[in-house]
């Protein structure tokens, strides 16, 4: 079904599928493409309002009976790490960042296999091949880079010569006007008990820093999902919950259930989205 507002972009709702973090529970995507000399003004100005970015597409969830679903970030400035994420930065100081441009290498899908073989074998990308690999990364109208993080094959703290070093993670990030905004992640399985996952995270928050950007998105929250569970443990943490950006708080307190009358109809949710000023 297609939604649009005078002179802007063409919405659209997906077909219910499982949802695949709630058991039992169906989800539903309001997205619209992503094109054009205003991409990257229509991808921040969405990202501001709960969208997620896939290839050329903006999605948000829009499920008939369930919010569950909430955009989260972290407050840049705010951001206090825990001891553990302390413990964890220090054990993966000998890693090397590596910023490159949005292409796709063959190092990057056999890590990504790797992943997504011992984490998700299961899940919605668990047939991908290389060329829908090399899609997912390169099909960006965007300001898009891709962060590898390097693993010195011999060990030691001096500077690898080049081809010395393994990749070990790699982040999809986007750059919008007020943070970094993750993709997608993965690393390799076999470092579990380095927390790279944290660490991608941690990093991209000291990049934001770095770059004066107040926010670092992270995607979806969930709460009662154990798959998001960790984004909650994040300080200085808000979520875009009733239309506005609002600390997190007690992640015990959000419930994943609603009443389904007090959801909105999808003409409503789409009349109340905020389109750049000015576009291209």
């Amino acid at each position: 079904m297609r939604h649009s507002l005078p002179h802007a972009p063409q919405f659209y709702v997906t077909a219910p599928q499982p949802c695949p973090y709630l058991h039992g529970r169906a989800e539903r995507k309001l997205f619209t493409a992503l094109a054009g000399d205003s991409a990257n003004e229509l991808n921040n100005a969405l990202s501001r309002q709960g969208f997620r970015r896939s290839q050329n597409v903006l999605y948000r969830p829009s499920c008939e009976s369930c919010v569950a679903c909430m955009s989260a970030r972290i407050r840049v400035s705010e951001f206090q790490p825990s001891r553990t994420q302390r413990r964890v930065a220090r054990k993966n100081a000998h890693l090397r960042r590596l910023a490159t441009s949005a292409w796709a290498t063959e190092e990057q899908y056999e890590l990504f296999r790797a992943y997504l073989d011992e984490r998700h074998a299961d899940g919605g990308m668990a047939d991908m091949d290389i060329f829908e690999f090399a899609a997912m990364i390169e099909e960006t109208p965007v300001r898009t880079r891709v962060i590898e993080y390097r693993a010195h094959e011999g060990g030691g703290q001096m500077p690898p010569p080049p081809g010395a070093d393994r990749l070990v993670a790699v982040c999809l990030t986007d750059v919008l006007d007020d943070g970094l905004s993750l993709v997608y992640s993965f690393y390799d399985p076999a470092h579990e008990d380095h927390s790279l996952g944290t660490h991608i995270i941690l990093d991209h928050i000291e990049l934001a820093r770095s770059a004066g950007l107040p926010f670092v998105y992270l995607g979806y929250w969930v709460p009662g999902s154990r798959k998001m569970d960790y984004k909650a443990r994040f300080s200085a943490l808000e979520i875009y919950k009733g239309g506005v950006w609002q600390p997190i708080g007690d992640p015990e307190q959000h419930s994943s259930d609603i009443h389904p009358l007090s959801i909105d109809p999808i003409v409503e949710q789409v009349a109340r989205i905020t389109l750049p000023q000015n576009p291209k």
